[in-house]
């Protein structure tokens, strides 16, 4: 199978925050790869922007460093590399302040294709984006990259969306969600849109429910300070579940096109239900003998943080009438696992004796680990002794089926980076959007908040709040399993 490739331009990429966790875990191994796959053109650079006392050559020891630490050693050859040292340049400067913008404008190239990418925190997005507009850095090709949280709330995000739209067009804002980039997200509508075979039974009359899950093992330890004031709600369910049940629900879009596609994805979030209380489960881990609980880990006596939620939800609209959806997440769970299980219906009538073991079909979309997708279907188990009912998965492990054009494809991150020089915002959220997003949480928060509804405390490494279960058992169905 041959890759193809879209060619850019060269291209200048100024990381704010270039010293900082995410750059160097994720941004900075991420472009290596992609330069040493050919995808970085002769004449592209690499700008760190950053208050750390470095000059150009430190800001290449740090790359090379982050490189040899998160890329494997089969490509990390020294050629490579030192050609890779020669993209790198770097700028101290202050984002609050006035110290570097002039460096920075001054080796600014504003005739080509400028990606900004704001790896700081919010409250720098728009003092970032003022001087980069003020002090005449963005060229009339600039594009900025906002990481998450984008907002707090309805009110903090309107902010935030106003802000930026001072200084730069809607067209240049990319509020990136590493989640949209996963290789078998992507799948997901190439499943749904690019096969006859499933999309006429997405709907009410053939599905009886869905389910995503977006299950983590590791805590809040490191982001305590973060994470306690904004809980699994904030964090996980108004963005990253929020587009995964958007690409699941969406109607098919008139083209693969950018706002073709997210017009449809806004159309499912302003569709979304209100959650009645007893459709929502809270919790937050506890601890035991090696594992630290929730409180310890975020450095707290006493909180009222979720670490867990599960939720049942109804989209009003006519091909999902009927037809519940539910999502959970969670930190210190039984497994690291993200999936969307679509369960059909049962044949409406079965020929067969009743207890021949024949059950609903179910399409599983696994996004970690092991990325792929398996459908069960009910065959006729071998052996003589009459019509037994066995169900069995086709299984498609993505691993299995493409091999190394499946190990060497870019991540997330690499895939949503090139996706921006490219000028292409099918996989990023537009404004309209996340605005809606935080509309249709917020109540669900404040409503809990006035309730002072606590969360369940649940065992660690466990699947969650029992709760949680019951939230499927009592519709008389059941969660797929956690598990790696």
């Amino acid at each position: 199978m041959v890759s193809r490739v879209i060619p850019v331009d060269p291209f200048d990429l100024v990381i704010f925050g270039g010293t900082g966790d995410l750059s160097r875990r994720k941004i900075l191994p991420g472009l290596y790869r992609r330069f040493r796959d050919g995808q970085m053109p002769e004449g592209a650079r690499i700008i760190g922007a950053a208050r750390s006392d470095l000059d150009d050559e430190g800001f290449r020891d740090f790359v090379e460093e982050a490189v040899r630490s998160f890329v494997s050693k089969r490509k990390c050859d020294p050629e490579t590399l030192a050609a890779f040292r020669k993209t790198l340049f770097f700028v101290q400067v202050d984002a609050l302040g006035d110290d570097g913008w002039a460096e920075l404008k001054d080796r600014s190239k504003p005739d080509r294709v400028q990606a900004f990418y704001f790896s700081v925190g919010p409250r720098l997005f728009g003092p970032i984006a003022e001087r980069l507009h003020t002090k005449g850095i963005a060229g009339p090709q600039a594009r900025i990259v906002v990481e998450k949280p984008f907002g707090h709330d309805i009110e903090t995000a309107r902010a935030l969306n106003a802000t930026l739209a001072e200084h730069f067009d809607e067209s240049q804002i990319y509020r990136i969600d590493h989640y949209l980039g996963k290789e078998t997200v992507q799948n997901l509508m190439a499943l749904r849109f690019g096969n006859m075979l499933f999309e006429p039974l997405w709907n009410a009359q053939y599905v009886d429910h869905i389910q995503i899950t977006v299950a983590e093992t590791v805590g809040v330890e490191g982001r305590g300070d973060y994470y306690d004031k904004s809980g699994a709600m904030r964090d996980m369910v108004q963005n990253h579940l929020m587009q995964l049940l958007c690409l699941t629900a969406m109607e098919p879009p008139s083209k693969f096109d950018s706002d073709a596609v997210r017009d449809e994805k806004l159309k499912i979030i302003r569709a979304l239900d209100p959650i009645a209380p007893e459709d929502l489960v809270r919790g937050q881990y506890a601890g035991d003998d090696e594992t630290a609980s929730y409180l310890a880990d975020a450095e707290t006596d006493s909180s009222d943080t979720e670490s867990f939620v599960a939720m049942k939800l109804h989209i009003a609209n006519w091909r999902w009438n009927g037809t519940p959806f539910y999502l959970r997440t969670g930190k210190r769970l039984k497994a690291r696992m993200s999936e969307i299980v679509v369960r059909f219906k049962e044949p409406p009538h079965s020929i067969f004796e009743a207890d021949t073991g024949q059950s609903a079909n179910e399409l599983s979309i696994r996004l970690q680990p092991n990325e792929g997708m398996d459908l069960k279907v009910t065959i006729k188990e071998p052996g003589p002794g009459g019509m037994r009912l066995i169900d069995v998965p086709l299984d498609m492990t993505f691993a299995d089926a493409l091999g190394e054009e499946l190990a060497d494809s870019p991540d997330a991150y690499e895939r949503l980076i090139m996706d921006v020089i490219r000028g292409n915002q099918t996989l990023f959220m537009r404004g309209d959007e996340v605005e809606a997003a935080w509309a249709w949480t917020d109540p669900i928060i404040e409503d809990w908040e006035r309730r002072r509804d606590k969360p369940t405390v649940y065992e660690p490494f466990s699947t969650g709040p029992e709760e949680a279960l019951m939230l499927l058992h009592k519709d008389g169905r059941r969660w797929r399993e956690i598990r790696e």
